[in-house]
């Protein structure tokens, strides 16, 4: 296990790299840079200011020779200024916006866990029922719908329709004082993102749990368990659950990611201050900082995601092992 997980962490050093150079030079292929940003919103901006700060911020060289001065200083822990915030690219996204995006995915990944796991079993059990159909259909409904589609139809029907029941976009309302009136007011808040951005994983994983049960619920240690007389209870959660979930686990670990790139359409349609905002608002105007230190995290988060799935694996099944 050891030198798997050696061999492992040191593919991670290469894979970040190549993603990185991607990503820098998809950035530098978009029009117009941070300066251009700042002529704009000034009208005493001079040409000559425009040649001066291009230089001071090495713009005027080619994306591939920033990219190596980039490199160097992300090494040590230095991502560069926002420019649009006047701050440590770094310090804004981890301290002021990827708590909210940890609370946002968070909580949609263990509501998706909690509900998909059981559902898909019970789904599995009782297979060609009226309840299997019921859950297959709202299934495809899950996969095929758009988050920011989703999310527009939960703002219109519970804060339009519904004259406010549900609150449109936001962390808080103002004004509201006092710890749980406080607590009360974020979790409303977060009704409704919270769906749109589980609605897909839901969907997936509950498919992939029922079809999972259903394979493993006739092999024939299950056969041969009830054989023996143990309670059905025992035989369904105790033995057939814990192996029909080890698909399941790839996926989870696969999708956690995934939570935090969806994050970025939810964030926008609700107007939620998290990291994936900040993606698209660095995006479109030129805080390639911002935007690379964000775009990073998450590519991190890949990587390591993939490596605990796997170590996950040999947990929930010692017949797994990494020599």
């Amino acid at each position: 296990m050891f030198t798997y997980l050696a061999r492992r962490l040191l593919q991670v050093i290469p894979t970040l790299f190549v993603i990185s150079l991607i990503l820098y030079g998809l950035l530098a292929l978009k029009p117009g840079d941070p300066i251009d940003e700042m002529r704009r919103g000034n009208p005493g901006f001079t040409q000559q200011d425009y040649d001066r700060l291009r230089k001071f911020y090495g713009l005027d060289r080619p994306w591939y020779v920033r990219y190596w001065r980039w490199l160097g200083r992300a090494i040590q822990g230095d991502f560069g200024p926002s420019r649009q915030f006047g701050r440590p690219a770094a310090a804004y996204v981890f301290q002021y916006r990827l708590p909210n995006t940890l609370l946002l995915s968070g909580i949609s990944l263990l509501l998706a866990f909690f509900v998909a796991v059981p559902t898909g079993v019970v789904s599995a059990l009782y297979q060609h029922s009226l309840l299997d159909y019921g859950v297959t259909v709202v299934n495809f409904i899950g996969v095929s719908l758009p988050i920011f589609w989703l999310g527009i139809m939960l703002i219109y029907i519970f804060a339009v329709v519904l004259h406010g029941f549900l609150p449109a976009g936001g962390m808080t309302t103002p004004g509201v004082a006092g710890v749980w009136a406080l607590v009360g007011d974020r979790l409303r808040h977060l009704i409704l993102p919270v769906t749109a951005l589980s609605s897909l994983q839901l969907a997936q994983w509950t498919r992939f749990m029922r079809s999972s049960m259903l394979e493993v619920i006739n092999l024939d240690y299950i056969v041969t368990a009830r054989a023996k007389g143990l309670a059905e209870a025992r035989v369904t959660y105790h033995h057939a659950v814990r192996n029909a979930i080890l698909p399941l686990i790839t996926l989870i670990g696969l999708s956690v990611p995934l939570l935090f790139s969806g994050a970025i359409l939810t964030e926008t349609v609700f107007n939620w201050p998290g990291m994936g905002r900040a993606i698209f608002n660095a995006i479109l105007v030129n805080d390639f900082n911002v935007a690379m230190v964000s775009l990073m995290f998450i590519s991190l988060l890949v990587v390591a995601f993939n490596l605990l799935a796997d170590l996950a694996y040999a947990v929930a099944d010692p017949r797994i092992r990494y020599d």
